[in-house]
C-alpha cells in the first residue's frame, strides 16, 4: 500500500493527469493495494486513474476498478467520496461498468448512516441518484432508496435532501411511480426548518417544469401562478436566493407576455439580468457541483428568452418599423424559442407566447403585410439569415385562425351544432386563464367568470395586476411558516363545493387571521398578549403558562376566547366584521365572526386529556360541525391544550398543530369543514426541558 499511496502522492503534486501508466507499478501490485487506498484520503487519485483506464480501453488496469466500490463503501469522507464519484461519473465507460456494484455499495445500510453518519450519506445518496440519472444502472433500486428515506431524520441530512429530489424530478417527473412520491416527501421537508427554503424551490422548478409540458392553457397558467409563489416563498424564506429571485422574475415575464404588459416584461428582464450578475458575485470562486450545473444554464437560457420576449413585445407594440427586416426578425426568434427553451422544453410556454404574436399580427396589418412579404421575398434580407421555416409557419398559424374567425361570423353555430369551443362559459375561462391567472387563482372559476363577463380586457388587465400585486405583497409580508400552512389550508378546502365566491374569500380571511393568532401565541412572552406590556396597566393572566401553586388560578375557555375575540377586533377585519362571544353566561366560549349575511364560528375548547388530532376530532368536532347546519357549511375549532409537557419535552410546531377536517353528520349529504388549531397550555419556559 506504502507504493501505491507514495505514487499517487507524487502524481498529485503535478501537474499532469493521473493514470495507471504513469505509477509504475504492475496491476498485480496494485490489485492488492487499490481497496485500501478507496477507503482513504487518495480515493479521488484512484478514482481518476480507473476513469482513464476505462475512457482508454486498456483491460490490464480496468479491473483494478472492481476495488473501488467495495473501498468507497467505507470511505469515512465526505469530501473523498464526492470527489471519488465525481471523477468516475465524468467516464460515461467506468460509470456504465461499475454502476451496479456501486450502486449497491453506496445504498448499502443506508438507513442505519442516516442516523450515525448524515452528511456521508447525503452524499451516498445523491451519488446513487446521479448514476441512475446517468443510466448507468436501472432506477427502481434508487426509487425505492427514495421512498424508504426518513423525513424526520438528523438536520445535516434533511438539508441536503431537497436538492437530491430535485435532481430526481428534472429526470423522472412523468414517471408518477417515482414523482408522486417525491413531491410528497417536498412537502413534507417545506415543513422543516433545516430544509424548507430548497424544498420550496425544489417544488416550484416542478410546477415551472409542469406548466410548460401542460397541454391546456388553464394548467399552464394555474401551474405558473404557483410556481411563481414558490419561487417567491423560497427567495423570502432565506437570504441571497438568487436562483428563486430569478425564476421569480421568468414567471412573470411569461405570465406579462401573455396578458400583451410590454412594460412588465421590461421589469422582469431588468430584474433577471441584475439577479444573474449578483449570482455570479455571489458563486464566484466557489465550488459548485456537478450536478447543479444545468440549473445555472437554465438561469442564462431563462434570461436569453425574457430578452426575446421583450424584444418581441416592443415590436409587435409599435405601430411603424425603422427595419421591418429586423422587428420580424425579433419577432419570429422569440415564437421559435417558445419551443426551444432548455432544459424544460415543452408545449406549454408556446400556448401562452404564440398566440399573443399571432393575435398581434392579426391585429396590425401592416406587420402581417411585411410578414406576408417576407416570406415571398426571403432573398432580399439583408443579412440572409432569416428564418423563412419558422415565417411559413407563423403565416400558416394567423391565416388558419383568421379563416376560423371568419367562418364563425359567417355562419354562427346553432343550439345543435354549437361544439364546445363556441362555448361562451368557456370561452371566457379561456380569457381568463390567459390575460388573469392570478385573478382566477385567487378568487375560483364561478366569481372570476361573473367579474370578467362584465369587464373589457383593458379593465380584466388592471384587475389582474392588483391581483398579482396583492398576491406578491402578501408573500413578501408574512413569514416562510406561515405561507405553506396557509396554502395546505386553502388547498384542502377548495375541495369542497360551497369553497366559493364570497365564502372563499371571508373565511380565507379569516383563517389567515387565526393563523396569524396562533403563531403570535406560539410564542411564550406576556407582551404579545392584546392587552399586555402598557404603561401602568397590569399584564393580562397569561392563560398559557403553567400554573404555579395550588392555589393558583387555572386556565378556562374564556381566557382564549376573550384574546382570540380581542385580536379579531384590532386586526385588519376589525372594521368588516363584527365579533361577538356567544353564551357565555351558560359556560360557553364561542366566537362568531359576521360577513353581512354569512357567519362562522369559532368554537373554544380546553382539554388537559390528549391533544392528539384522532382524539381532540373525535371528542369535539361533531358539536362544532353542527354550528354549519345553518349557514355556511365552515367553521373553526381552537383548542387550548393543557395537557402535562413534562413528558413531552417541548410543544408542536405551528404547521403540526393547526389542520383542516370535515364532518358529515348522520343522514347528511354536504361535508362540513372545519379548521381545527392548538394552543399550547400548561407550559413552563424551554430552559426547564434540559433540566429535566
Amino acid at each position: 500500500m506504502i507504493q501505491l499511496a507514495d505514487r499517487l502522492t507524487e502524481l498529485a503534486a503535478g501537474s499532469e493527469p493521473i493514470t495507471f501508466p504513469a505509477i509504475g507499478l504492475t496491476p498485480d501490485m496494485v490489485m492488492g493495494q487499490a481497496g485500501d487506498v478507496a477507503a482513504g484520503p487518495l480515493a479521488p487519485f484512484l478514482a481518476e486513474a480507473v476513469a482513464d483506464a476505462y475512457n482508454r480501453g486498456d483491460e490490464q488496469w480496468q479491473t483494478i476498478g472492481t476495488t473501488l466500490p467495495p473501498g468507497l463503501a467505507t470511505q469515512p469522507s465526505v469530501l473523498h467520496l464526492t470527489a471519488s464519484l465525481d471523477a468516475l461519473l465524468d467516464s460515461a465507460p467506468a460509470a456504465k461498468a461499475l454502476g451496479k456494484p456501486l450502486t449497491t455499495a453506496l445504498l448499502n445500510d443506508l438507513l442505519a448512516r442516516i442516523e450515525t453518519s448524515p452528511l456521508l450519506a447525503a452524499a451516498r445518496l445523491e451519488g446513487a441518484v446521479r448514476l441512475a440519472i446517468a443510466e448507468a444502472v436501472s432506477p427502481f433500486k434508487v426509487w425505492q432508496a427514495l421512498e424508504d428515506v426518513p423525513v424526520d431524520g438528523p438536520e445535516d441530512f434533511l438539508e441536503r435532501l431537497p436538492r437530491i429530489l430535485g435532481l430526481t424530478l428534472d429526470r423522472w417527473a412523468h414517471e408518477d411511480t417515482i414523482a408522486d412520491s417525491v413531491r410528497d416527501l417536498l412537502v413534507h421537508l417545506t415543513h422543516d426548518e433545516a430544509a424548507d427554503a430548497d424544498a420550496t424551490f425544489e417544488l416550484g422548478c416542478d410546477l415551472l417544469r409542469r406548466a410548460l409540458s401542460s397541454k391546456t392553457v388553464g394548467d399552464v397558467t394555474s401551474h405558473l401562478v404557483q410556481a411563481r409563489r414558490h419561487f417567491a416563498r423560497a427567495a423570502q424564506a432565506e437570504e441571497a436566493r438568487h436562483d428563486a429571485e430569478t425564476f421569480a422574475a421568468v414567471c412573470d415575464a411569461i405570465m406579462a407576455f401573455s396578458r400583451h404588459d410590454s412594460n412588465a416584461i421590461a421589469d422582469a428582464a431588468d430584474r433577471i439580468a441584475n439577479l444573474v450578475d449578483r449570482r455570479d458575485a455571489w458563486i464566484h470562486r466557489t465550488h459548485q457541483p456537478a450536478w447543479l450545473q444545468p440549473r445555472r444554464s437554465a438561469e442564462i437560457a431563462w434570461h436569453e428568452l425574457v430578452l426575446q420576449l421583450r424584444g418581441a413585445a416592443n415590436a409587435l407594440n409599435e405601430d411603424a418599423w425603422l427595419d421591418g427586416w429586423q422587428a420580424l426578425v425579433t419577432v419570429l426568434t422569440a415564437y421559435q424559442a417558445s419551443r426551444t427553451v432548455q432544459p424544460m422544453t415543452g408545449d406549454g410556454l408556446a400556448f401562452l407566447v404564440q398566440p399573443v404574436i399571432e393575435d398581434s399580427f392579426l391585429r396590425q396589418e401592416a406587420f402581417l403585410a411585411q410578414l406576408r412579404r417576407a416570406t415571398q421575398e426571403t432573398e432580399h434580407h439583408a443579412d440572409r439569415g432569416f428564418d423563412a421555416e419558422t415565417a411559413n409557419a407563423l403565416l400558416n398559424a394567423i391565416e388558419t385562425t383568421s379563416s376560423r374567425r371568419e367562418g364563425r361570423d359567417a355562419h354562427p353555430p346553432t343550439d345543435q351544432d354549437q361544439s364546445e369551443d363556441d362555448d361562451p362559459d368557456r370561452a371566457l375561462l379561456a380569457r381568463l386563464q390567459r390575460r388573469a391567472p392570478t385573478l382566477l387563482t385567487f378568487l375560483g372559476a364561478d366569481q372570476a367568470l361573473r367579474m370578467a363577463a362584465s369587464l373589457d380586457d383593458a379593465q380584466l388587465l388592471a384587475i389582474e395586476g392588483f391581483a398579482h400585486d396583492s398576491d406578491v405583497a402578501r408573500l413578501e409580508a408574512t413569514d416562510p411558516l406561515i405561507v405553506p400552512k396557509l396554502d395546505e389550508l386553502m388547498a384542502a378546502l377548495s375541495a369542497h363545493p360551497a369553497f366559493t365566491g364570497e365564502t372563499r374569500r371571508t373565511f380565507s380571511a379569516l383563517v389567515n387571521q387565526t393563523l396569524l393568532f396562533l403563531k403570535s401565541r406560539s410564542d411564550l412572552t406576556r407582551t404579545n398578549l392584546v392587552g399586555g406590556g402598557k404603561k401602568n396597566e397590569p399584564p393580562p393572566f397569561d392563560y398559557r403558562r403553567k400554573p404555579e401553586g395550588s392555589n393558583a388560578r387555572k386556565p378556562v375557555e374564556a381566557d382564549l376566547q376573550r384574546d382570540f375575540q380581542q385580536w379579531l377586533q384590532k386586526g385588519p377585519l376589525h372594521n368588516a366584521v363584527m365579533v361577538e362571544p356567544v353564551d357565555v353566561a351558560m359556560g360557553r366560549a364561542d366566537v362568531m365572526v359576521h360577513f353581512g349575511s354569512l357567519r362562522y364560528l369559532t368554537e373554544i375548547k380546553k382539554d388537559d386529556s390528549d391533544n392528539s388530532r384522532q382524539y381532540l376530532e373525535g371528542r369535539y368536532l361533531t358539536q362544532t360541525a353542527d354550528y354549519g347546519n345553518t349557514n355556511a357549511p365552515f367553521g373553526q375549532l381552537l383548542v387550548l391544550d393543557l395537557t402535562s409537557k413534562a413528558d413531552t419535552k417541548g410543544n408542536l410546531r405551528l404547521d403540526e398543530s393547526v389542520w383542516s377536517t370535515t364532518h358529515r353528520p348522520c343522514g347528511a349529504t354536504v361535508d362540513r369543514a372545519v379548521v381545527v388549531g392548538v394552543v399550547a397550555g400548561n407550559r413552563t419556559t424551554p430552559s426547564s426541558y434540559s433540566r429535566k
